[in-house]
């Protein structure tokens, strides 16, 4: 019985699939890249943009949830953030958040109603 069993276990699997193995591999890399790399490479790119553009008397909210007004920017890449009158802070251009800046402007924003006839 050892004999057959070790001939069993010997043979070689029957061949062919092998094309569609290597096109499943590359349409499950094709889509990793356009719904996860692709999307999170975009964001991050406008989030560098929107750090890069923002300016003096702007009203921002930082990743840590921290409001304020900037007050002065600086040449190393940081900001001066007044939280309070009189209370300032210094935090990493970085540090802003564009979703939670966006969504407070865009919930702050006045609403114009057009009148109906």
């Amino acid at each position: 019985m050892t004999a057959q069993f070790q001939a069993i276990m010997l043979q070689a699997a029957p061949g062919g699939g092998g094309a569609f193995q290597l096109i499943f591999l590359v349409g499950m890399i094709a889509v990793m890249y356009f719904f996860m790399i692709r999307p999170q490479a975009k964001r991050a790119k406008e989030q560098k943009k929107f750090a890069e553009t923002i300016g003096v008397g702007e009203y921002i909210i930082t990743t840590a949830g921290i409001h304020g007004t900037i007050r002065r920017v600086n040449d190393d890449g940081s900001v001066q953030l007044e939280i309070n009158h009189g209370t300032f802070m210094t935090i990493e251009r970085s540090a802003v958040s564009m979703e939670m800046t966006n969504a407070y402007r865009k919930k702050s924003a006045p609403t114009v109603v057009a009148d109906k006839k």
